[in-house]
């Protein structure tokens, strides 16, 4: 465990161990895997616990946590122009509640969280970084800005875990408070294990919002590369904004020369389960993740992983799945080739791999125990 320490300017307030944990997160309306590790954490514990985000807060995230004591807060921050005064209502907050801890998730909660604390004289001020810096020019502005942001106040902070070795190594290497940092892997919580008879790998499907990031045209040029190679192979797509409404998602389909009878497009989903109990293989085609959330869930349903080689995503899949490089949908369609051409029963094998790997590593429960150990250091005053 690295000793978490701070500058001296946070005040010893709210350290009552009855006092509850403020988590500040960008926007708890998201279903990105910030979202869902905070909602896992919520529900894996009954400490008390006052959730703020700087946009809004979900029906989904609320009941994926499943703690009616959780005490929201929305702050309705669209834009540059309300973070101001979102700072001001933080503030308040965080004077009001009085939090033995605060723990921002994500950059712009990460500045913004930061601020408020210093005009609150709030308790110990922790980071938690989602997102390696891959590749920054798939960010946004606005997060560009809240990274560079965040580098300038990196080292008002107590402590930053990030949820990937890489990660961890890129924003030291750009600026962030090393010294301060500790690595914990995001948790997935098991399913139980559903026997089904082995098959060749047919179905490839790939989960996530479209954005530049996930580089969904990658994805859509190896699956065309793929089918025609492999006449019974079918693909599945899920994530904000993959429907056949989204125009620019079409545009991609048809660039990418695939057949769009041979791909199912299911938009935002609220159970994964029946996702990932219709595709054989997942792939992620991201030009940059930190640790992705999606590939431990796809193991523990045990389906093996073709991924680029993003944030961690090597690392958890290990020799479980298929490892290429970002940005080329050759290398890409390669690998789903090679998958697709294993016997029924070695895509049994690399399935059931995959979840041992996950039960092995990255169960929630585990990961609990880590962020209690942080939040739990005793910071100068």
């Amino acid at each position: 465990m690295d000793e978490f320490a701070s500058d001296g300017f946070i005040e010893d307030a709210g350290t009552d161990a009855g006092a509850p944990v403020m988590h500040v997160i960008t926007n708890f309306a998201a279903s990105g895997g910030a979202e869902t590790m905070l909602a896992r954490l919520l529900a894996a514990t009954r400490d008390p616990a006052v959730v703020v985000s700087l946009i809004d807060v979900s029906e989904r995230n609320q009941n994926l946590a499943g703690r009616l004591d959780v005490d929201y807060h929305s702050l309705n921050a669209h834009g540059a122009v309300q973070m101001p005064g979102a700072i001001l209502q933080l503030t308040r907050l965080m004077r009001e509640k009085r939090p033995r801890a605060v723990l921002c998730w994500m950059y712009h909660a990460m500045v913004v969280g930061t601020v408020s604390a210093r005009l609150a004289g709030a308790p110990p001020v922790f980071w938690t970084v989602r997102q390696a810096l891959d590749d920054p020019r798939s960010l946004t502005r606005s997060t560009r800005l809240a990274v560079a942001g965040g580098r300038l106040l990196s080292s008002r902070a107590a402590g930053i875990v990030y949820n990937s070795a890489r990660a961890r190594e890129q924003h030291e290497q750009y600026g962030y408070a090393a010294r301060y940092g500790k690595v914990i892997p995001n948790g997935v919580v098991l399913p139980d294990p559903v026997e089904r008879s082995p098959r060749k790998a047919r179905v490839f499907g790939i989960a996530a919002r479209f954005h530049p990031q996930k580089d969904h045209l990658t994805f859509f040029r190896a699956a065309a590369q793929t089918a025609a190679q492999f006449p019974e192979a079918r693909f599945v797509a899920a994530g904000h904004g993959l429907d056949e409404q989204n125009g620019d998602v079409m545009a991609m389909v048809a660039d990418a020369g695939l057949d769009p009878s041979r791909l199912k497009l299911l938009g935002e989903l609220r159970d994964m389960e029946a996702f990932y109990s219709q595709i054989d293989v997942l792939v992620l085609s991201s030009r940059t993740e930190g640790f992705p959330n999606v590939v431990a869930e796809a193991m523990s349903h045990g389906r093996p992983v073709v991924t680029t080689d993003v944030g961690d995503a090597a690392y958890i899949v290990a020799d479980t799945g298929k490892v290429v490089s970002p940005g080329d949908p050759d290398a890409l369609s390669e690998a789903m080739a090679d998958v697709a051409r294993l016997t029924a029963e070695e895509v049994a094998d690399l399935g059931r791999r995959a979840r041992q790997r996950v039960e092995e590593n990255y169960q929630v429960t585990h990961i609990l125990d880590e962020y209690r150990e942080v939040l739990s250091q005793r910071v100068p005053a």
